[in-house]
């Protein structure tokens, strides 16, 4: 007897993003949900959101093969696919994020089936260096062109999408695209690299008053779970930001006063790209001596001021969950646990 079609898979089910949007997903009703987590990968948040709820299973798989891919799709009509890898040597990345997503689109088309994809890409995919000053970074912002110049992260995040995109064209599967902005939550990151970068001994501050586009992890969750049931946002990209957005300054003087006072350097945006080009000149005067750990390009990609819109998404009657200051201080309530259990944190 065949099967009953499964109503949605997660790809990613056990990452930070990945249990909000499931605990999101069967709060919103769902009653089939197959919650992909890769062979001995930490699970005990989500086998903790999955504890007592019917109609959710825990399915362990990769997307590593044409075959992992298609046995975890297997009657599936809607996937969410969160998974990519975040991290790690720039090879390691494009396995996990791009190789990943291309076996599971040949699942897809293979299956025969108009199998939906709500894909969470990233407003990092956006060419944002040549733009003016404070310009608004809405959908119609183009992509970036020179990925090769940015870091690794934009670019497998880049090349995932436009496979994506490329082959819902070609295979006709309906597709919606997330770009979210700064995914955070007490479970995640501490510090975004938009507000600045750690080096021996102390902190480079290097937002200063810039917006921080901040997603509490609950309201992107949220998002992605409206945007995968809005029968009109087949077709879209949606840029996901949450209201009341604050700049990286602020953002730091309330971890310094919430969590731990951060030995911090301010350095502005001119002296900053005035420096990433010194360092970039060095770079190729000393034929690679020096890293070319901070360019021109990605100076201008990664900390030009720039305005957030999420329009797009309230159309759908996205609304957060979580207001920012509420975000905000369960964030740093629990940044400051574990800081004080002796985690490391910058």
């Amino acid at each position: 007897m065949r099967r009953p079609l499964v109503k949605a898979l997660v790809t990613g089910a056990n990452g930070f993003l990945g249990v909000s949007l499931v605990e999101r997903l069967l709060a919103r009703g769902a009653t089939d949900l197959r919650c992909l987590v890769r062979p001995g990968s930490a699970r005990a948040r989500l086998a903790a959101a999955l504890e007592g709820r019917d109609g959710a299973e825990m399915f362990e798989g990769s997307l590593s093969t044409r075959e992992g891919a298609a046995a975890a799709i297997e009657n599936v009509d809607v996937i969410y696919h969160l998974a990519a890898a975040l991290k790690g040597a720039p090879a390691d990345m494009f396995l996990g994020t791009v190789v990943s997503t291309r076996n599971l689109l040949d699942a897809v088309a293979a299956s025969g089936r108009p199998i939906k994809l709500v894909h969470v890409s990233s407003l990092a995919v956006y060419g944002v260096a040549d733009l003016r000053r404070g310009a608004r970074i809405d959908e119609n912002v183009p992509l970036e062109t020179q990925a090769r110049r940015r870091d690794p992260y934009a670019q497998v995040k880049l090349w995932q999408e436009r496979l994506v995109v490329d082959r819902a064209a070609r295979d006709g599967f309906p597709l919606v695209v997330l770009r979210p902005g700064v995914i955070y939550g007490p479970a995640g990151s501490p510090v975004s690299a938009r507000v600045g970068i750690k080096l021996p001994g102390v902190f480079l501050h290097l937002g200063g008053s810039n917006t921080l586009p901040l997603s509490y992890v609950d309201n992107c969750a949220e998002a992605i779970a409206v945007a995968g049931a809005a029968p009109e946002a087949v077709g879209s990209i949606i840029n996901v930001v949450d209201d009341d957005l604050i700049s990286c300054r602020r953002f730091l003087r309330m971890y310094n006063k919430s969590v731990t006072r951060v030995r911090s350097v301010f350095v502005p945006y001119p002296v900053l790209l005035a420096l990433s080009g010194m360092i970039n000149w060095y770079h190729h005067y000393s034929k690679g001596q020096l890293p070319a750990v901070l360019t021109p390009y990605r100076v201008a990609s990664s900390w030009r001021p720039a305005k957030f819109d999420n329009a797009q998404l309230k159309s759908l009657g996205w609304r957060p969950l979580v207001s920012t200051a509420q975000g905000l201080q369960r964030t740093f309530q629990a940044l400051h646990a574990r800081h004080a259990a002796g985690e490391r944190l910058i």
